[in-house]
């Protein structure tokens, strides 16, 4: 992403270039053969710097939920294998460049992780919108054994994620992992699924209603007339369980290594 960011302007000048060879060879007839050499040796270069871009693929992860949920848990357990108990309060991102715990050991060149547990905290959201535009995929951490208390706080926050320009544009993938789940009284993954699917439907319809200015959806969500699911979203949401405390991640490691391949 960093790449494109640098090179994007001298793709755009690249073209205005093209755009003023054009209408100069319809005014110079003499000059049409070294004109179309030019054309033709730009776009080769254009075309080529896109196909690079297209292959370089962003190694980046972003754990995002609300506070308490135990993405930083999730962070220590994909780090170094161990949960570092206890919760980890910071106003700013927690992240890390490294190379998989559970593959730490396996012989071969290993692609590492670029992982960053954002802030859950409200005011500190927006810290999200930092990491985005360089995320292979999404892991919304919930709460499963405290999930009904924080229901609609949960499904706030996935709404606004799910409506955002640069997960819907780039189809971001997102995994939603229902934590905690090795304690008998946390709820399943398909409670929770339903749960949330409830919820987002009540925000779309309150959110529809309400006129422009009092809303800041970048994209609409879901389809008109029809409740909501998640299969509905352009972009790719799927749901896993795991612990974080016993280091039951396989799931989210399993996410991680499909779209940040080795």
């Amino acid at each position: 992403m960093e790449q494109w960011i640098q090179v994007e302007p001298w793709i755009d000048q690249s073209k205005q270039q093209l755009d003023r060879l054009m209408e100069w060879v319809q005014r110079q007839p003499a000059a049409q053969f070294y004109a179309t050499f030019a054309i033709l040796f730009l776009s080769s270069i254009f075309f080529v710097l896109v196909r690079v871009l297209k292959r370089t693929k962003s190694n980046t992860i972003v754990l995002a939920g609300l506070s308490g949920s135990g993405k930083t848990i999730l962070f220590y357990q994909l780090r170094d294998g161990s949960s570092h108990q206890g919760t980890v309060t910071s106003m700013d991102p927690n992240e890390g460049s490294f190379v998989l715990h559970s593959e730490s050991e396996k012989k071969g060149k290993i692609k590492p992780v670029h992982v960053v547990d954002v802030p859950g905290h409200y005011r500190l959201r927006p810290k999200l919108d930092e990491f985005l535009p360089q995320a292979a995929g999404l892991v919304f951490v919930v709460d499963a054994l405290d999930f009904l208390p924080n229901c609609r706080a949960a499904a706030e926050y996935l709404y606004d994620i799910l409506t955002k320009a640069a997960v819907v544009k780039r189809k971001i993938p997102l995994l939603i992992v229902c934590n905690k789940t090795d304690k008998v009284s946390a709820h399943s993954k398909d409670f929770i699924r339903k749960q949330l699917e409830k919820e987002i439907d009540k925000l779309r319809v309150s959110r529809t209603g309400a006129s422009a200015a009092d809303i800041a959806d970048e994209f609409t969500l879901g389809v008109s007339g029809e409740p909501f699911v998640f299969s509905q979203c352009l972009n790719k949401v799927m749901l896993a369980e795991s612990s974080g405390l016993t280091g039951e991640i396989s799931q989210v490691e399993q996410f991680i290594r499909e779209y940040v391949r080795c």
